[in-house]
């Protein structure tokens, strides 16, 4: 069960070291990737038809990136030698190739002129001075790193942007957060944003109550376990546990995870120490794990339960998750149907991820097919009661596990379902990573908007409050009113309602704070950020689209 997003590039050893030198020096910037600019000078030399190096460039850079890694790279070199030989450039040409590994190097015109002279430099003054490698230059630092340090007040240069999540951080640090920072949009909805949860593989969560597949399921895509998986009939998965690809099979602790800079887990400091002694990391090589990364979740509990075995914000901590996350899975049993108080806390903690909302009703083969009928529609009249919208939501049914299919409870006609079923749910999986530009794109845009409508929020409460007498009590007043106060705001900006935080979790927050030692609204912020999301992304995108587009 193949479901990785992009072709991934097998060549020999030898024709990897030919790779290497000719990414080296298409690599103008040094910085480990090839721009647009980069590869249209570079491709030219293999005198192929333009038409022809828009389809290998959109191919390599699958996951819409804005430039190629070496992989990338690779496969875009493989590209061209097959079209150079009369092939048609297809998205799947590659994984047709009986033998990859021996695909022959392309024919690039001049480049072995350039490469002849790039290895017989001039002497520098150094060795002219009689110094050899004595004294060590430091290396350059990316030039990214000192983007998010405190210190970088001064606007970034367009030419260290190469790429559209570099394009992000820098509209991030110049425009928007400055904006979160002044009106405290960290305290209230999201800590503020870092390096790595740009940087970061997409995420996909499983969520469910307890024995409905969660782990088994993340197995079954893994084609076996990982550290620290444990599955029984009993709520066994006690923990949030992350799944993703690291150099050996290790599990790392929450606490240790948490404060590790690479990592887009520095938020999750906010639920405090009971949580994160029930969070995890599972590191393994696996070639899935370099595209996606997974997120099991502890069984949703039912009953008295819910109330008294949980020591942290369960809901507050799925929340964080879905914003970080490009695909949510619910996860449901035949036999387990009912949606306790917990199920729909979380559910609706999932609200303005709609998008991100796929349903799953696994084991599906423990039931005929005339009990299943009536268990799909029971389930889309829960979920209907749950999620208060109209629109009905993608349900796959199947069995993701390791054991073939129970013909006998599912039948022929069963059977056929199951498959197509499951086919349809790994190729959103398989897109997952292809859409990930995109997606980080489409979360960026939501969160300036949500920071927007928070400095609105924030300057109004601060332009109610009195100026000398009666602050404790005007105080109290807007936050025991505070719904009326969301629609005076609504209603001067001409904002939409559903784009409003969650009343109450906003007065648990702002009773903290004195509303009086807020900021004034800032129109020069406010204007920053309009002009980000009309003219910086719309640029953003169009410069680092298809070069040959």
């Amino acid at each position: 069960m193949e479901i990785l997003s992009s072709p991934i590039s097998i060549c020999s050893k030898e024709n990897q070291k030919i790779y290497q030198e000719w990414f080296n020096f298409a690599d103008t910037d040094a910085d480990g990737r090839i721009t647009g600019n980069d590869a249209t000078k570079f491709f030219a030399m293999a005198n192929l038809s333009r038409p022809a190096l828009k389809q290998v460039w959109a191919i390599a850079d699958s996951k819409r990136q804005g430039f190629l890694d070496f992989n990338d790279f690779v496969v875009s070199m493989q590209l061209i030698a097959l079209a150079q030989a009369g092939h048609e450039i297809t998205q799947d040409i590659l994984s047709k190739e009986d033998d990859p590994e021996n695909i022959k190097t392309p024919v690039m015109e001049g480049l072995d002129v350039l490469l002849a002279k790039r290895r017989s430099p001039k002497k520098t003054d150094l060795e002219v001075n009689g110094f050899t490698n004595a004294v060590a230059i430091p290396p350059q630092s990316a030039p990214t790193a000192h983007w998010f340090s405190s210190k970088s007040s001064k606007k970034i240069p367009l030419s260290t942007v190469t790429s559209i999540i570099d394009g992000l951080k820098r509209s991030y640090v110049e425009k928007l957060k400055p904006l979160e920072v002044t009106y405290r949009f960290n305290d209230f909805v999201s800590p503020l944003l870092t390096n790595s949860d740009f940087d970061a593989k997409p995420m996909v969560m499983l969520l469910g109550q307890y024995s409905t597949g969660k782990t088994t399921f993340i197995k079954h895509l893994l084609k076996g376990s990982y550290p620290g998986a444990h599955i029984g009939p009993e709520p066994t998965t006690d923990r949030f546990v992350v799944v993703m690809s690291g150099p050996d099979e290790r599990s790392i602790p929450g606490n240790t995870i948490a404060v590790q800079a690479d990592m887009p887990f520095s938020g999750l400091t906010t639920f405090g120490t009971a949580f994160l002694s029930k969070f995890q990391c599972s590191q393994m090589p696996h070639p899935l794990l370099d595209h996606i990364t997974f997120v099991d979740t502890p069984g949703v509990l039912s009953g008295e339960k819910q109330r008294t075995q949980r020591s942290y914000d369960f809901t507050g901590v799925t929340s964080w998750f879905a914003a970080k996350c490009d695909l949510i899975l619910l996860l449901f049993d035949p036999h387990k149907l009912d949606i306790s108080d917990e199920f729909k806390r979380v559910i609706g903690s999932l609200r303005g991820h709609d998008d991100k909302i796929r349903v799953v009703l696994n084991k599906s083969d423990q039931v005929d097919t005339q009990q299943l009928m009536r268990v799909y529609g029971a389930l889309m009249w829960s979920l209907g009661k749950v999620l208060n919208t109209p629109e009905v939501m993608r349900v796959y049914i199947g069995s993701f596990n390791d054991k073939p299919i129970n013909e006998a409870a599912a039948g022929p006609i069963g059977k056929e379902l199951f498959e197509k079923e499951q086919d349809d749910l790994l190729l959103d999986l398989k897109d997952i990573p292809k859409k990930a530009c995109d997606r980080r794109i489409n979360e960026f845009v939501k969160r300036a908007r949500a920071a927007k409508i928070h400095a609105y929020i924030i300057s109004h409460l601060k332009k109610e409050m009195p100026a000398i007498m009666g602050k404790a009590k005007a105080q109290q007043r807007l936050i025991d009113n505070l719904e009326d106060e969301f629609g005076k705001v609504q209603r001067e900006f001409h904002l939409p309602a559903g784009d409003f935080p969650n009343v109450e979790h906003f007065r648990e927050v702002l009773s903290g704070y004195s509303i009086d030692k807020f900021e004034k609204l800032k129109p020069k912020m406010i204007q920053d950020v309009d002009d980000m999301l009309g003219y910086d992304i719309p640029d953003l995108l169009k410069n680092f689209r298809n070069p040959y587009d």
